[in-house]
């Protein structure tokens, strides 16, 4: 549904976006990977003292949850203004939020000094983050997207995704420094603080990024020809349901059920029932996301040349696949096989993350298309952001088989969702004119 007439930028301009936007994402993915991780490592005995063990992990991610509900609704708000006023002022806004929100969750008492107060802010400050994030992901990947010459399209999204690894990354080394540095009490009573207050330094640096990139030329062009429609959402669902619901297919097998199953209960389950060593996980989760941002990159580079949809494929297939062989590796419960299973479960879900910029941006029209993506995604958050509640609540009782199965379930989701779903005949053949030209030349 890509315009077949847009203008585009040069080289130099294309590459200066793409590494603005990915510099800007690595802020809201390390402010919402942080809270996930903290969720799974304190926020129990510090926000709920009176559960026991079991049940105050299971309100800290039902707390989680809450910024999952969340991220729908801030798909549909920031995509109407993205969709109305532009991609960058949109950008300006989420990540002054998430920055501004983080800050705020390090400052915050903890049960012991307010009382039922502290878990009540906690669970505002949460939903605020999400609201952030539901709209951020769809103007990161934009601003590259409608930039990007043709037949590039999957390698520059790319680029932008690797915000994802390296939020992850370095929240995750962050708080590795802070477990492995300070005793178990002094982390538990002001060191997983550091982390969230440390998001001004990275909000200040974001800030001065985006506020120095232009609006896109796709856009541009949609805004000057007088196609804007006044309310994007109403327009989504009337004109393109399929996509929307395959959009959120697409990304609760690819991304949101495996990720959270990888990269946040498994941190709980490891530490928690495994009984490894905080700091080994930790450290596996950094030097393992660092490692996958090839794949990442490879993911957009090999779907400009063969397509989105076979890309997306072999990554959901894999991930199938290893749904069971992921708790048998795990449960032989020493550090070097968690650090292993990371890597055989994460690659696949950081392949399909690398190509999905592309992919979705071709199933919504320009002036649509911040609403269109933003949704289709989001909403596949509010069943994905309650993986970690759902997985520690039947391991205690059941062990992880549910787990499995689930994975199994959303992956077929997804396969279901690549056939039933458009293909973008237009991005086919532009993506074919630039490997003849390619090969001509």
């Amino acid at each position: 549904m890509e315009e077949t007439q847009r203008p585009t930028a040069d080289g130099a301009i294309v590459r200066k976006v793409a590494m603005a936007s990915m510099l800007g994402t690595i802020l809201e993915w390390y402010d919402f990977f942080l809270y996930g991780f903290v969720a799974a490592l304190v926020f129990g005995p510090l926000f709920f003292p009176s559960y026991s063990p079991l049940s105050g992990t299971l309100a800290s991610f039902g707390t989680l949850a809450i910024g999952f509900v969340a991220r729908p609704l801030g798909g549909i708000l920031f995509g109407h203004y993205g969709d109305r006023i532009g991609r960058k002022t949109m950008l300006i806004v989420t990540i002054s939020m998430m920055g501004g929100v983080s800050f705020l969750i390090g400052c915050l008492p903890t049960y012991e000094m307010i009382g039922a107060a502290a878990p009540i802010l906690l669970v505002v400050l949460r939903f605020l983050q999400g609201i952030a994030l539901g709209g951020e992901w769809g103007g990161a990947v934009l601003l590259a997207i409608e930039y990007a010459p043709p037949g590039r399209k999957g390698f520059f999204g790319s680029i932008v995704q690797l915000g994802a690894g390296t939020g992850l990354a370095l929240a995750t080394s962050i708080l590795f420094a802070g477990t492995f540095l300070l005793s178990k009490a002094d982390f538990l009573s002001w060191g997983w603080r550091i982390p969230f207050l440390l998001s001004v330094v990275l909000l200040g640096f974001g800030l001065y990024i985006r506020l120095k990139i232009a609006e896109t030329p796709a856009f541009k062009k949609a805004q000057e020809s007088g196609n804007v429609v006044r309310i994007p959402i109403v327009e989504v669902l009337r004109r393109y349901p399929k996509q929307l619901l395959c959009s959120t297919a697409l990304y609760l097998g690819g991304i949101t059920i495996p990720f959270y199953t990888v990269w946040v209960f498994l941190v709980y389950y490891a530490t928690a029932i495994l009984k490894i060593d905080r700091s080994s996980v930790l450290l596996g989760v950094m030097v393992v996301n660092l490692i996958l941002l090839a794949a990442t990159i490879g993911g957009g580079i090999v779907s400009d040349r063969v397509g989105r949809r076979p890309v997306f494929l072999a990554g959901v297939l894999l991930l199938g696949l290893l749904a069971f062989p992921f708790f048998w590796i795990a449960n032989l419960a020493e550090p070097q096989w968690i650090w292993f299973v990371m890597l055989i479960f994460g690659a696949p879900q950081w392949w399909v993350w690398g190509v999905l910029p592309a992919f979705f941006s071709e199933l919504f029209p320009t002036h649509l298309r911040y609403t269109g993506i933003s949704v289709g995604s989001q909403a596949a958050t509010i069943i994905g952001g309650f993986v970690p509640l759902f997985a520690t609540a039947v391991v205690a009782t059941a062990g992880t088989w549910p787990v499995s199965i689930l994975i199994i379930v959303s992956e077929l989701l997804a396969i279901w969702a690549l056939v039933v779903v458009k293909e973008n005949v237009e991005a086919r053949s532009v993506g074919a004119t630039s490997k003849l030209a390619e090969q001509m030349g």
